[in-house]
C-alpha cells in the first residue's frame, strides 16, 4: 500500500497544482480557524477546484489526496498512518492536511480527529451531507466548520463568462439586453461547471446516475431502483409544489409511506433535491404537513423532468430558493388563505418574505402575487416585502407595506436583498 500511495500523491501533487476555474468564495475566518473544515455538496459542483484553490491560498499545501481514486479501493482507516509517513517522506514535516471525497473511507473521522488534536488544520471535501453530519456529530464535535458548496450561482456564471457589471441600475437598453440574454442562458444551462464545457445533456444525466447509483441505492442497498426512478422524475416534473409522502407513494406505487421518506432521505442526503417546510409554530405541524420540493440545478431537473411553458415561474423560483441555500438562509413558504412562496427565519423571527412570478403583466396574476405576499407580511408583522420577476422593477405601496418588485437576474446580484 505504501508504495501505491507515493505513486497516487505524486501524481495527484502534479496533476492539481494549476486550476483557471471561477475563483469561488470562502469566508476568510475558515482559513484562519484552527477548525477543521468540512466543504461538503453534490458530485461535480467544483468540491475539488474549490479544495485547490484554499491550497493555493495557504503556505503550506503539499499534504493531500483525492479519495475518489479506483487504486485506493483497498484504503482502510489503519491506512492514514502510512499515508502521514509518505507526505513527511515526500514533502517534510507540514501541519495543514487536504483530503478530497474522503467519505469514502470508513472511519476517517477518527484519524482526522487525531490529527486536529495534535494541532493540525485539516481541510475535507464531501458529497454526502448526512455522512458526514453523523460522523462528524460523533467524533468531531465542537471540532469543526461546515461549508456547503453549490453549483454556479448567476454570479460566479458572469465570472465565466468574464462579464462583470459595475452597476445593477440605469443600464442602457444593451447593457440590460445582454444581461437578461445572459441570465436566460444561465437559467437553461444552470450551474454544474463541467457542462459548461461541451453543454451536451449526456454530461448531466451520467452525473444523475452516478448520484442515483453510487450515492443513493449503493450506499442504502435499495434494490428497487424503479421506484426510486420514478419518484425523481416525478418530483423533478414537479418542482415548487407541494406534495405529501401519501401522494408521493400513491404516485410511485409503494404501500408503506415510510419507504417515500427513506428515499426523499436518501436524496436530500446527496444534495440532489431539497424540500421546504410550511412555516408552523409547531415542530409536529411542520413535520405532517405538505412540502415543497427543489432542485440543485435547473438544467438538470429540465432533463429529468416533463417542462411545460408553464413552469417557468417555478423554474425562477427553483433559481432563488437555490440562492437562499448558498446566503445561508433558514427557509420556509407560506401558506393559509394564499401562499407566499419564502419566509426567511432569524433567530426566532420571520424576518423577510419572499414571492416568485415568472410575468405578472395582467392584473389577476399581479393581484394574487401580491396578494399572498401581503398575507404573509401581516402575518408576520413585515414592513417590506420582495417580489421577484422575470421583467418588472418598481416599489408600490399597499397596505402601507413596501413592496419591491425586482427582476429575479437583478436580485440575485444583489446582496443587499434578502
Amino acid at each position: 500500500m505504501k508504495e501505491i500511495l507515493f505513486t497516487i500523491v505524486r501524481e495527484q501533487a502534479d496533476r492539481q497544482k494549476v486550476s483557471k476555474e471561477v475563483d469561488r468564495f470562502i469566508p476568510e475566518s475558515y482559513l484562519q480557524s484552527d477548525m477543521i473544515v468540512i466543504i461538503s455538496g453534490i458530485r461535480r459542483c467544483g468540491k475539488s477546484v474549490f479544495l485547490q484553490q484554499i491550497r493555493r491560498k495557504q503556505s503550506e499545501r503539499d499534504y493531500y489526496l483525492n479519495f475518489d481514486d479506483e487504486r485506493l479501493i483497498n484504503f482502510s482507516v489503519d491506512h492514514f498512518q502510512l499515508l502521514h509517513e509518505v507526505f513527511v517522506e515526500l514533502f517534510g514535516v507540514q501541519n495543514t492536511f487536504y483530503f478530497d471525497e474522503i467519505q469514502n473511507v470508513l472511519g476517517w473521522e477518527r484519524f482526522v480527529r487525531r490529527m486536529h488534536d495534535s494541532g493540525a488544520k485539516v481541510f475535507i471535501t464531501g458529497s454526502n451531507a448526512s455522512l458526514l453530519s453523523r460522523e462528524l456529530g460523533t467524533h468531531l464535535t465542537g471540532r469543526y466548520l461546515q461549508y456547503e458548496l453549490f453549483p454556479f450561482s448567476f454570479a460566479e456564471y458572469l465570472q465565466q463568462r468574464k462579464i462583470y457589471p459595475d452597476r445593477l441600475d440605469g443600464l442602457t437598453t444593451i447593457e440590460k439586453g445582454k444581461m437578461v440574454s445572459a441570465f436566460n442562458e444561465y437559467l437553461a444551462i444552470g450551474g454544474f461547471p463541467g457542462y459548461y464545457r461541451n453543454k451536451m445533456d449526456d454530461y448531466l444525466k451520467y452525473l444523475y446516475e452516478s448520484v442515483l447509483y453510487r450515492d443513493v441505492m449503493v450506499r442504502n442497498n435499495i434494490t428497487n431502483e424503479k421506484e426510486l426512478l420514478k419518484l425523481v422524475n416525478f418530483l423533478s416534473g414537479n418542482i415548487a409544489k407541494t406534495h405529501s409522502t401519501t401522494s408521493l407513494a400513491k404516485v410511485i406505487g409503494v404501500k408503506n409511506v415510510t419507504t417515500v421518506k427513506n428515499y426523499i432521505s436518501y436524496l436530500e442526503d446527496t444534495y440532489l433535491l431539497f424540500q421546504v417546510v410550511k412555516y408552523d409554530h409547531s415542530l409536529k405541524a411542520q413535520y405532517i404537513n405538505p412540502k415543497k420540493v427543489y432542485f440543485i440545478d435547473t438544467a438538470l431537473s429540465r432533463i429529468l423532468g416533463f417542462r411545460t411553458s408553464e413552469d417557468y415561474g417555478r423554474i425562477l423560483e427553483n433559481l432563488v430558493f437555490l440562492e437562499l441555500k448558498r446566503r445561508k438562509h433558514e427557509v420556509f413558504y407560506h401558506r393559509m388563505k394564499s401562499e407566499c412562496d419564502f419566509l426567511i427565519k432569524e433567530g426566532n423571527k420571520i424576518s423577510s418574505a419572499i414571492q416568485v412570478s415568472g410575468y405578472i403583466s395582467d392584473q389577476q396574476t399581479k393581484d394574487r402575487e401580491i396578494n399572498g405576499l401581503l398575507e404573509a407580511m401581516k402575518t408576520h408583522s413585515l414592513d417590506i416585502g420582495y417580489l421577484l420577476t422575470a421583467d418588472t422593477n418598481e416599489v408600490i405601496l399597499v397596505d402601507q407595506k413596501t413592496i419591491h418588485i425586482i427582476p429575479v437576474w437583478k436580485w440575485l446580484l444583489s446582496k443587499e436583498n434578502a
